[in-house]
């Protein structure tokens, strides 16, 4: 059996994660019409998150995943909201603004992440995470300074607020280990649902698209389903803000799925966002290969 507490599973297991996330953009560019049905498009996928989650846990558990409810406590009611919160935003920037600017706001994570573990966890983030952080923050600078002129205010604003959000989940995994983390993330999908139940009927929408959108949705919630199993299993050893650092392989691989011309977007990055991409790529090169054992462990259930 796998050894879920060995750093040196859990690392491919959060990369992985990322590299799942980062089709996500490619998947929403072939949505028709996406900035006019966010709602039924978060509803859709709220669904297919909350009822994904559910069915593993009860493959997992059996009957008995259900008292995970009852004791998600408050870490995960946070924790659920502020993924919720991310996963909303994450529709509005991306439809707002390029690829590169809403995945750029996304790679701040880890220094979001590594501000609130500091100071609700009290997690020390050691030098050469400083490093690998420091290094990543070079990248992100070129890019920003080749993208800016493509993204707008708005959508740079979701953008941030997205990292906000998952950065709040990202913290809650580590905050009480009898949390049952899974539930968390089905209660993120449930936030999503509700959320946008209310806002389709408040405003007399309908709540389903064409089937050719409704299969996208669904495509995007098991993409973002699968990476969540496997970031919520790494966490079992990572710290908050090296945990959110190895995830930049979502920014990474996002740019690239909508750039490759044989995928149909062509969603061509300029030379300082790929510049930028690499100094990201040897930032997360350079932490796989510095990451000690760590001692603090999540129980996940």
């Amino acid at each position: 059996m796998l050894d879920l507490k060995n750093e040196k599973f859990a690392i491919p297991l959060v990369i992985f994660a990322g590299l799942l996330w980062s089709i996500g953009p490619y998947v929403v560019r072939h949505i028709d019409d996406p900035n006019l049905i966010p709602w039924q498009y978060l509803f859709a996928r709220g669904i297919v998150i909350f009822v994904l989650l559910n069915v593993y846990l009860f493959f997992e558990e059996g009957k008995e995943f259900i008292n995970n409810y009852k004791k998600i406590g408050i870490s995960g009611v946070i924790g659920g909201v502020g993924l919720g919160f991310a996963m909303i935003t994450f529709i509005w920037s991306i439809t707002s603004t390029s690829v590169a600017i809403t995945l750029l706001c996304l790679a701040s994570m880890p220094f979001i992440t590594a501000l609130l573990g500091f100071l609700f966890l009290k997690e020390k983030i050691s030098l050469n995470v400083w490093i690998a952080i420091f290094t990543a923050t070079i990248g992100l600078s070129i890019i920003a300074f080749g993208s800016a002129s493509f993204g707008s205010i708005i959508g740079l604003l979701f953008g941030l607020i997205s990292a906000v959000g998952f950065s709040v989940f990202s913290v809650s995994l580590r905050w009480r280990k009898e949390t049952p983390k899974f539930t968390t993330v089905a209660i993120a999908g449930l936030f999503c649902c509700i959320v946008s139940f209310f806002v389709i009927v408040n405003n007399d929408m309908n709540f389903f698209s064409s089937s050719k959108n409704e299969g996208l949705f669904a495509v995007h919630g098991t993409l973002v389903c699968m990476g969540l199993i496997l970031y919520s299993i790494g966490s079992k050893t990572i710290p908050a803000a090296e945990l959110t650092l190895l995830s930049l392989t979502e920014v990474i691989g996002g740019i690239f799925w909508v750039w490759i011309p044989i995928l149909g977007i062509n969603e061509i990055p300029s030379n300082t966002t790929i510049i930028g991409g690499f100094f990201i790529f040897m930032s997360i090169t350079y932490y796989s290969l510095i990451i000690k054992t760590n001692k603090r462990f999540i129980g996940l259930n």
